[in-house]
């Protein structure tokens, strides 16, 4: 009888085992993600995201994690959820999803070596920079790119926001973009 037992819980334990998997979770369709978690984010993000669209499955870590922070106020010098300014928040991005560990400070951000991407070629992940200052020609505020000509950064007024290049204020102070 304790044989049988043994055997049981032997086998209820290889069932859990193999039912649970502590490697990436593929759904039944072969996609990677959720699909309603994927709309959600979508939504939060206020970008067009789909479980069809491989650059969006491949992106998905980078989509997740600046939705987590959207609205957190800007900080001049800050690094926390408490408040970050547009560099901080580059650099806090680029550790915790390519673990990539990027210059501090815009201004050293956009003289790192790193390859010149126009509006046109921009992907998911690249650097967009702007000269936001009263001198339009010096550098002064970095985003990431997401995709469909749309940024996330951490705005003075707004904190961490999505805001698209083509709007006038971001169109008008554009320098570049540029892949790490």
């Amino acid at each position: 009888m304790l044989r049988l037992i043994i055997r049981i819980f032997i086998l209820s334990l290889s069932v859990i085992f193999l039912t649970t998997s502590c490697g990436s979770k593929k759904l039944q369709s072969g996609l990677l993600y959720d699909p309603k978690e994927v709309a959600e984010l979508s939504e939060k993000l206020g970008i067009e995201l789909s479980n069809l669209n491989k650059g969006d499955d491949y992106n998905m870590p980078l989509y997740a994690e600046v939705s987590q922070w959207l609205g957190v106020p800007y900080r001049h010098a800050g690094l926390s959820r408490k408040g970050l300014d547009c560099s901080g928040f580059a650099y806090l991005m680029y550790q915790k999803v390519y673990n990539k560990k990027i210059p501090r400070s815009t201004s050293d951000l956009a003289r790192m070596k790193m390859k010149h991407v126009s509006k046109k070629q921009l992907q998911t992940g690249d650097l967009v920079f702007f000269a936001t200052s009263k001198n339009r020609g010096k550098i002064s505020h970095v985003g990431i790119y997401l995709k469909d000509g749309f940024f996330i950064h951490a705005s003075t007024s707004q904190g961490v926001v999505v805001n698209h290049l083509d709007e006038p204020y971001y169109s008008k102070s554009w320098k570049k973009g540029g892949r790490i």
